[in-house]
């Protein structure tokens, strides 16, 4: 342990990336917003400047860990991945071989017709409230409309959407409503953004999504690598139909989490970013309440919005509030017939990782097209749950200390490579601080003994001498020694926590920890 080291990012956006905002404050003296656009009044402009005063609001600060859902039509073949939908057009492909296989020519069998059998015959949304309350999450963001196009709300915008085909039901507002009644937070994700070149593929053979009546779910199609070069950016109709139905998700459902994935990067986005931005925290100040829009990479300006880090994180305190959203999967963020999970175990360290680190960790699950969760996730989520509940004081509410902790594990892997189970000692411990405690997280059970390095009479991290300490879920007291090598703790023959095990650590004169 030592002085806090200047927060890094364990991964590096790629080079063909943009940073978009950099520069200009005001926007391009040659962009028009649509015709249909009207900014609420509020206290935000347009502009970075004025996006710069948002703060995050502590509900998320003290949150610490929500789900994550992907759900919709690509839940349907169960193969692969939730991709599905592009690459079942992808010729040389598994998926589409096995779309061949299974379901025949892609002219006479395409991605729209799963979603007649995307039923939701057996969702009950209260019944996955209460789930998730029980898991312990404090907010859900539901993936709204996923790179395929289609909408899980009542759109006006489109005919692709859940209320007019497949569950004919209103996914975001049924789910929102029972969320809300468990006093959990609500929210959306939007990857439409990547639908601007998602079927592609399908351009290049004879298949549906050359059919000018399905144009509206799979267009605009455009090449990828074309897009990616800047050679075909979206036009001003898909950008103008981008925020639109951004805005009527907003209007419609109030979410207090807007989550969107990486392709808004992409410099003809810019603008209309900072439009909806604008927007949304001026619709947040009339309903009185703090909001998040989480990005990826460098797609906002640090301090306009809060980072998400894909399937990954980072590697030392960061001072603004981030997030890492991953999902209990390894392979799939939605449904597929042969998932492979990681370890409960795994997951709590991730959690308590991220949260020593001023991070929240979003977890996704994908249920069946019948809106059924499987056992494996469900039992998964109560086992976090069960954890929380005995440790969820060292968790909630807190904040980071000077050090993120201490130990051989760093807790670094690279975007989209990560453990499938847990890879941490009993040395490592993570620290987070809250009221008049640190707590002090030891990621695996020592044999007898925990030292606590960190509080060593000699490097002063502290600057007054322990007074007390107890181990979370244990109705003894535990015996402790604070000396030049550290606060030294005899444990009990076993733990009341089935993962990692948090101390909490009092000092003289009731003085708080100092955090970061």
């Amino acid at each position: 342990a030592g002085p806090p080291r200047p927060p890094q990012l364990t991964l590096q956006p790629p080079t063909r990336r943009a940073k978009i905002w950099e520069g200009g404050k005001a926007m391009k003296e040659d962009f028009k917003p649509p015709d249909w656009f009207t900014l609420p009044e509020g206290p935000f402009e347009p502009t970075w400047e004025s996006l710069r005063r948002y703060e995050v609001p502590d509900w998320f600060r003290d949150a610490k860990f929500g789900i994550f859902i992907h759900w919709g039509p690509y839940s349907v073949p169960a193969f692969g991945n939730e991709w599905y939908p592009r690459n079942m057009y992808v010729k040389g492909s598994r998926e589409f071989e096995h779309h061949l296989r299974t379901y025949g020519p892609h002219k006479d069998f395409g991605y729209k017709d799963f979603i007649p059998l995307f039923t939701a015959e057996k969702w009950d949304p209260k019944e996955w409230a209460r789930l998730f309350k029980r898991a312990g999450a404090r907010y859900v963001v539901l993936v709204a409309e996923h790179h395929d196009g289609f909408a899980l709300w009542d759109s006006s915008l489109t005919r692709w959407c859940a209320t007019k085909m497949g569950p004919k039901r209103d996914i975001v507002g049924e789910l929102a409503e029972a969320v809300r009644e468990e006093g959990l937070v609500f929210g959306v994700s939007y990857h439409r953004a990547e639908h601007w070149w998602f079927f592609d593929e399908g351009r290049k053979f004879d298949s549906d999504v050359n059919d000018p009546q399905y144009a509206d779910l799979y267009g605009p199609a455009q090449p990828r690598d074309a897009a990616e070069r800047g050679e075909r950016p979206p036009d001003e109709e898909f950008l103008s139909d981008w925020l639109r139905r951004a805005c009527e998700l907003v209007d419609k459902y109030r979410p207090q989490v807007f989550w969107f994935d990486w392709w808004i990067e992409q410099p003809a986005f810019e603008p209309y970013l900072r439009l909806f931005a604008a927007y949304y925290y001026n619709r947040a100040a009339q309903w009185g309440v703090g909001v998040v829009i989480n990005y990826k990479h460098q797609a906002f300006p640090e301090g306009t919005a809060v980072l998400d880090v894909e399937r990954g994180k980072l590697d030392d305190i960061r001072p603004l509030p981030w997030q890492t959203d991953t999902s209990v999967c390894l392979r799939s963020w939605g449904y597929i017939r042969d998932h492979e999970y990681k370890s409960p175990d795994a997951l709590v360290d991730e959690l308590v990782d991220i949260v020593s680190k001023n991070g929240n960790l979003l977890l996704n699950i994908g249920p069946r097209p019948d809106g059924t969760i499987p056992e494996e996730q469900r039992g998964i989520l109560l086992e976090i749950g069960e954890w929380l509940s005995v440790n969820g004081e060292a968790i909630y509410g807190t904040r980071p200390w000077r050090v993120y902790g201490e130990g051989p594990t760093r807790g670094e892997y690279e975007q989209f490579k990560e453990p499938k189970e847990s890879s941490y000692t009993s040395e490592d411990i993570r620290f987070t601080v809250k009221g008049g405690a640190l707590y002090a997280i030891l990621l695996d059970w020592p044999k007898g003994r925990a030292l606590v390095r960190s509080l060593s009479t000699r490097l002063r991290l502290s600057t007054r001498p322990v007074r007390a300490v107890s181990l979370l879920g244990h109705e003894g007291s535990v015996k402790w020694t604070q000396d030049e090598r550290g606060l030294e703790v005899e444990l009990p023959p076993s733990s009341p926590s089935k993962f990692a095990h948090a101390l909490r650590v009092e000092f003289e004169g009731h003085q708080p920890p100092q955090p970061l």
